[in-house]
């Protein structure tokens, strides 16, 4: 059995947990792997990384907050690898408690007694104009913040968050149009717009002003962000409807910056559209008990 360890490596609690978690794997019979979230938040180490470890993962361990487990989620990009998350940072919709104890909580894992929670990943194919050497320091492949793939001229990426579209270094708005399935919603002016799963309506999207979803929904969600209307609203989409937002291409509207999983994206030049859709796999965090979404709202937002 191989079985990763992603720890916070600047939490200590996090790093005596893993020390502890890795001497508990090794005493049954598991081969144990360990990578600290440090060297997770560039893709080339990412790939360096994913690249030591087996084609076959039968389950991943993560000790931290949410952007630990968004992390890990990019590394296991591919890897159908269920992830245990457990809490050593500051948020965590995404993490477990260890009441009773990191070692019975992971006995648990291996004995087959958690429960399955299934979160929808966001897919974005992205198409960009010819920017020319000088645009966004005219990054190649290596150098993206999340994981990426050509497709038919396209770069696409996964996201279990969102991806956003913001207004760039030179702080100037922005305009966008929205089409869902080739229907055009609406043309605006502001600060951008975020794609979001389900997942990532506690996130950004929730601080934009979009609703708290549950994670069992596997729709999408489209927030703008700080726009220039009093008419604009955010939608909630059915699980197969495909969004496509198309940026102004101006002098004046060009400047546009993507971020996915609140990583800076590097592209080639300037972002011209970028579709979304629910993504075919689903990422499988496990869980010790159900509910734990509502309960974290009722006390993070509500209390």
């Amino acid at each position: 059995m191989h079985i990763l360890i992603v720890r916070n490596n600047s939490n200590s609690k996090a790093l005596d947990a893993s020390l502890l978690l890795m001497s508990y794997l090794n005493s049954v019979g598991a081969s144990t792997y360990m990578a600290d979230s440090s060297d997770l938040g560039n893709s080339r180490r990412r790939a360096q990384i994913a690249q030591q470890l087996p084609e076959q993962l039968q389950l991943a361990f993560v000790l931290g907050g949410d952007g630990t487990v968004l992390h890990t989620v990019h590394l296991l990009e591919g890897r159908l690898c269920p992830i245990l998350p457990i809490n050593f940072g500051r948020t965590g919709f995404l993490t477990n408690d260890d009441e009773d104890g990191i070692i019975p909580l992971a006995a648990s894992a291996l004995a087959g007694e958690l429960g399955e929670d299934r979160r929808a990943l966001l897919q974005l194919e992205v198409t960009c104009q010819d920017g020319g050497p000088e645009h966004n320091g005219a990054a190649q492949a290596d150098d993206y913040g999340v994981n990426s793939e050509g497709l038919e001229g396209k770069t696409v990426f996964t996201a279990l968050n969102e991806a956003s579209l913001t207004r760039g270094a030179m702080g100037r708005i922005i305009e966008i149009s929205l089409a869902v399935n080739g229907i055009p919603v609406f043309k605006e002016r502001g600060d951008g717009i975020i794609l979001s799963t389900a997942t990532g309506s506690t996130a950004y999207a929730l601080s934009s002003g979009g609703p708290l979803v549950s994670p069992r929904y596997s729709g999408l969600l489209a927030v703008p962000i700080a726009p220039h209307t009093l008419r604009a609203r955010a939608i909630v989409t059915d699980p197969n409807d495909v969004l496509e937002v198309t940026a102004r291409q101006t002098d004046e509207f060009r400047d546009i910056a993507l971020f996915i999983d609140g990583e800076l994206v590097l592209l080639p030049g300037p972002v011209q559209t970028v579709i979304a859709s629910r993504a075919d796999q689903s990422v499988t965090l496990l869980r010790p008990r159900p509910d734990t979404f509502y309960q974290a709202i009722a006390q993070d937002f509500f209390a």
